[in-house]
């Protein structure tokens, strides 16, 4: 085994269990700005080498230490969850994208600190958001889902048939996404926690019967419930053809930033 993907190593700290498996290091070599409030992180990483990653799965980059003390009291201080927008296994490596979000916390500092050349260890790639077999494709998202968004829009292809909102704060904060365009909405100032601007646009969508489709509902927890609840009961959704992916929500640490 290459020394790139270490194995972690063993600890009598039964919080430790929580962390056995592979993890791998990788250099960071390119941040670039996509938005005023969006940033692209490139990682060189032997371990990114092989077959392609799935799209929609996700890295969880270590900011601390898991398994130092203050790891192990603070778990929730040490790892933050990144999809992965791109991977190029030719060239061993894979971007990320990363939100400059209000506030503070760990990985806003890591993302507002990181430059090319920094190392990185990650675990990963993790996660089961993932594209299904269906006749269309429904997706509904902020700014956070967008980055799963992108790459399970780019690997379904010019024929496949798809429906879908992405919020955003405003347009200059629209994440750009390949594939057929998603109606794009706009919160203006208005709370993205239980938000009322993107499930009203779900509402409004015209879609197929249900039965057949496939739907990606991620974001905000809150959210994705109020719309999760619209497909089902107003649209009449079997839930087992809705995915809901909660990237983040107000109180909770460690999700998707």
């Amino acid at each position: 085994m290459n020394d790139d993907r270490t194995p972690v190593r063993r600890s009598r700290n039964p919080l430790a269990r929580a962390f056995a498996e592979h993890y791998a290091h990788g250099t960071v070599t390119e941040v670039e700005p996509v938005t005023p409030t969006l940033v692209r992180i490139r990682i060189h990483s032997p371990a990114a080498a092989g077959p392609p990653w799935t799209p929609g799965r996700h890295v969880r980059v270590q900011i601390n230490d898991p398994l130092s003390l203050s790891g192990l009291l603070r778990p929730g201080e040490t790892l933050r969850t990144y999809t992965v927008w791109e991977h190029r296994p030719a060239e061993s490596c894979f971007d990320i994208r990363a939100h400059l979000y209000g506030g503070e916390g760990i990985g806003l500092r890591w993302v507002r600190g990181v430059r090319a050349g920094d190392p990185v260890t990650y675990w990963g790639p993790q996660g089961d958001l993932a594209l299904r077999e269906a006749t269309y494709h429904l997706f509904a998202g902020e700014e956070t889902a967008a980055c799963a968004f992108g790459p399970m829009l780019r690997a379904l292809g010019p024929g496949a048939r798809v429906f879908g909102v992405v919020e955003s704060e405003t347009p200059e904060d629209a994440p750009p996404l390949p594939g057929p365009p998603l109606r794009r909405v706009y919160r203006h100032g208005a709370p993205a926690v239980s938000s009322a601007v993107l499930p009203a646009a779900v509402a409004g969508l015209e879609l197929p019967e249900p039965g057949g489709g496939a739907a990606y509902v991620a974001g905000e927890a809150q959210t994705c419930r109020q719309i999760r609840d619209h497909l089902v009961r107003e649209r009449g959704w079997p839930r087992r053809d809705i995915v809901v992916k909660p990237f983040w929500t107000p109180g909770k640490r460690g999700l998707h930033h």
